[in-house]
């Protein structure tokens, strides 16, 4: 239902409109049909997107019910844009490169109704204070988890049969004669593949592993999940995880509770020829013991698609070691997940906006 601010100033808008179309076609003599021509475009709600890349399959669906407006600019708009554009939306639709906090909302004003943010996770969002003003928020889930699903894959196998270090010995003129062991690593058959975090990403990921025949399939979690049994696989508690597993997977949300919960302690507890892959949030690491585990031998290799900061910059230590492969936070990109993102984000506004429950809340 709509608050009853929100309609107060939709209320108070419209009749601002009316009397300013009574006015100006009193003194310049505008027909009736101009009139309502006027009346109609500046009656319709406003949006405002933090990007200009959104596809067009999305934009279309706004139109229809909204005067859109949105940064042009390359790259994330800058903090004093998006303060200047939101003023007076009825929604926001964003991306998780903008930080949505209460100085955002004190500028959108009473009549801001829906925030959609084109992510799974909302960490940029401050929750609380959305849900203190009654502002809805939408994300958008399952359309991407087999595209994160298929790069985690990806990721784990690259960075354990070191495809970009392998491909670097071409490049930089270093392939000689073959070699019994030279650039080998270790496989997936019969290994102890362990996820930490089994919701749709990780029961997805387990599925992608079966066919390369691991020996077992270990999740932790707060509760057992109903399907781990037809994926074949064991709920155990972390620790017991990180002892066994030969590959360590993280897909859990960056919650308060996980937040730099990979920490030297951690990372003590895996075999030193672990394999770690994290394609959740880089706040699940502490990177700095990150570092050092992968430094000091503590595990054998890495492979991020998320890190902190984002973009991490060519200068930080992570992007010298052998032992780590680093990606720019691609998990979601292809062409059909990103689309169905956009849409999916298009419609969590919409349904806001027309009182109807969105498709994928936050909350």
């Amino acid at each position: 239902m709509f608050s009853l601010n929100y309609i107060s100033c939709f209320v108070l808008k419209t009749t601002k409109t009316i009397l300013n179309i009574y006015t100006t076609k009193s003194r310049l003599h505008l027909s009736p049909h101009s009139c309502a021509v006027a009346l109609y475009k500046m009656s319709k709600l406003k949006l405002y997107i933090t990007r200009p890349d959104v596809p067009e399959k999305a934009i279309a669906l706004l139109k229809e019910k909204f005067e859109v407006a949105m940064w042009t600019g390359s790259g994330p708009v800058p903090r004093e844009d998006l303060l200047r554009g939101v003023r007076g939306c009825d929604a926001l639709y964003c991306f998780l490169t903008d930080r949505i906090d209460q100085e955002v909302l004190d500028c959108a004003g009473e009549s801001l109704r829906v925030v959609g943010t084109m992510s799974v996770g909302h960490d940029h969002v401050d929750v609380p204070v959305l849900k203190q003003r009654g502002v809805l928020l939408g994300i958008t889930p399952d359309v991407l988890t087999d595209a994160v699903a298929d790069l985690t894959l990806a990721l784990l196998l690259a960075t354990s049969r070191r495809l970009f270090e392998a491909n670097r010995q071409i490049t930089e003129g270093k392939w000689t004669a073959w070699a019994p062991f030279w650039m080998c690593g270790p496989g997936l058959k019969a290994s102890t593949a362990g996820i930490v975090g089994f919701g749709r990403i990780g029961q997805e990921v387990a599925r992608r592993l079966r066919p390369f025949k691991v020996a077992a399939l270990l999740y932790s979690g707060r509760s057992d999940k109903p399907e781990a049994g037809e994926l074949g696989a064991t709920r155990v508690p972390l620790g017991d995880l990180l002892e066994r597993s030969d590959f360590v997977i993280v897909t859990c949300a960056l919650t308060p509770d996980t937040r730099e919960m990979f920490n030297d302690a951690l990372f003590s507890k895996m075999k030193r020829s672990a394999v770690f892959i994290n394609v959740s949030r880089g706040g699940v690491v502490d990177q700095a013991a990150l570092l050092r585990a992968l430094q000091g031998g503590v595990i054998l290799a890495a492979g991020l698609d998320v890190t902190t900061p984002e973009p991490l910059p060519p200068s930080h230590p992570l992007c010298s070691l052998p032992n780590c492969v680093l990606l720019p936070h691609i998990g979601s990109a292809t062409h059909q997940a990103r689309t169905d993102m956009a849409v999916l984000t298009a419609r969590n506004i919409l349904a806001a906006v027309e009182g109807r429950p969105l498709p994928a809340p936050a909350f």
